[in-house]
């Protein structure tokens, strides 16, 4: 390990070197840091460590691999005042999140059916490039109360239930969002795809709860063994794209205004005090805004195709919301920096919160466990539900994993599929799927991903979220 070193079991220090104002550091294991180490996303922990205001360390997660400027599962908080802010720190699909949805079927009452209920969530839950939005005569007005509401407002056009927002992060919205700083190419893209689950790695997932770890922490937060439960991954479509790219090109005139060194261009930042700063501020939060808005739209579209699938009643169904987290977001939050508290800017990106039981921030109830944490896997073996810990927010600004993390490009995948059946493959596996085309399916099969399984156990074994239950997937519709 030449370049990294081991501090932990599960911790590896990049040293700091050069322009670094901090060191990097990197959660993971042996066996997965021999295939991080001489990645070039050990390199992009080091870039951010240049960040002016960063504090503590760069770090990344164990889901970590080469992302636009940040590593996709990095982790950095800047100095409110001092600090940047940098899209590449987000990500092009802002606010790319995951949901829970827990119901009260058992695994029988749905296998025999699954493809039935799969070609009625596909027939209801628009997917893939392109697909049209599932309020097609959405308003301006409407569009701008949802990019500065966020959930709540599809709530009050009818989709879901109040009860609904108590269980999403920040309540399924940000505050300091501005429609007025969003642009209008944004805004036509994202007017056309409201309660859309998009293509690429997005998915809407039948699973089953095959192994519990914490029965107490399970119980708490609704769900038991043998239940059928759904998660839906998705982020902010094209609006939030588009509001990306056009904060690259204020941000990298920001970098040359302010003399600020950079390692990577594609680290482009601006002060977060400045103008072009809380500009980006505002945009971003808008489009997370929309993803919120984006998910609770779809998830009041399952319901819908559960209870028609099916033939049920609500109350036999009883779906409801455990969780909805963010994996691609900066959020001002309070931390203990040397021993004082302290508010920094935190960058998540490909991460996500893992605050601590107790937390004000959390559900009432869900305080004695700590923040559900939903770490999605590769549509072929398990997803994972865990909770956030009091070392999290000590080590890691309150952050975990967001996933299996991907090991191999779409290209590759797509070669070395083209050698399979993937359909059977995945049937094998007890996974049924549907989609809009194979090239999706081949760029996202289970080999090109790390095995999920293996970068919970290091979140779990340092002590940064905690496992609670596996997820087993027996249904995937995908764009």
């Amino acid at each position: 390990m030449s370049n990294l070193k081991q501090l932990s079991d599960y911790i590896w220090e990049v040293p700091k070197r050069g322009g670094m104002r901090v060191p990097g550091r990197i959660y993971a294991s042996r066996e997965l840091i021999a295939d991080i180490e001489n990645d070039p996303c050990v390199d992009q922990v080091r870039n951010v460590a240049h960040l002016p205001g960063i504090v503590n360390y760069s770090l990344a997660m164990p889901d970590i691999h080469w992302g636009y400027g940040f590593p996709i599962g990095g982790v950095a908080a800047m100095d409110a005042e001092d600090g940047v802010i940098s899209p590449g720190g987000v990500g092009y699909d802002i606010n790319c999140g995951v949901r829970l949805l827990a119901t009260d079927l058992p695994l029988d009452a749905v296998r025999p059916r699954i493809r039935q209920l799969l070609a009625q969530l596909f027939r209801d839950v628009p997917t893939g490039v392109g697909s049209k939005g599932a309020i097609p005569n959405l308003s301006g007005n409407d569009l701008n109360r949802i990019l500065e509401n966020g959930a709540s407002h599809v709530v009050k056009m009818g989709y879901g239930t109040k009860e609904d927002v108590d269980f999403i992060e920040e309540k399924g919205f940000l505050t300091g969002a501005d429609a007025s700083r969003v642009s209008e190419h944004a805004k036509i893209r994202g007017a056309k795809q409201i309660g859309t689950l998009g293509s690429g790695n997005h998915f809407l997932e039948v699973d089953t709860i095959d192994e519990v770890y914490d029965e107490k922490a399970a119980a708490t937060l609704g769900i038991a063994k043998g239940k059928i439960v759904v998660l839906i991954h998705c982020g902010s479509r094209g609006l939030g794209y588009q509001v990306c790219a056009d904060y690259l090109k204020t941000t990298q005139k920001a970098v040359d205004k302010y003399g600020i060194e950079l390692p990577d261009r594609q680290l482009a930042c601006a002060p977060i005090r400045s103008g072009e700063g809380q500009s980006y501020l505002a945009a971003m939060r808008a489009a997370a805004n929309y993803a919120f808005a984006n998910r609770q739209v779809i998830k009041h579209l399952t319901e819908k195709a559960f209870l028609k699938a099916l033939g049920l009643r609500a109350e036999e169904l009883r779906m409801r919301l455990v969780y909805d987290i963010c994996h691609n977001i900066a959020k001002f939050e309070t931390h203990t920096i040397d021993g004082k508290e302290a508010e920094v800017c935190v960058h998540r990106k490909g991460a996500t919160r893992s605050f601590g039981p107790g937390h004000a921030e959390l559900p009432g109830r869900y305080k004695p466990v700590g923040q559900p944490v939903l770490v999605p896997g590769d549509m072929g073996r398990y997803s994972y539900l865990t909770v956030g810990t009091e070392k999290a927010m000590t080590e890691t600004f309150g952050s975990s994993c967001h996933g299996a993390g991907r090991m191999m490009s779409r290209k590759k995948s797509s070669k070395v599929s083209r050698e399979m059946n993937m359909i059977e493959e995945l049937r094998k596996r007890g996974v049924e799927i549907m989609a809009r085309g194979k090239r999706t399916i081949a760029e996202e099969m289970p080999h090109a991903y790390k095995d999920v399984a293996s970068v919970v156990d290091v979140m779990d074994g340092a002590g940064i979220s905690r496992k609670v239950a596996r997820l087993k997937p027996i249904g995937v519709i995908k764009g």
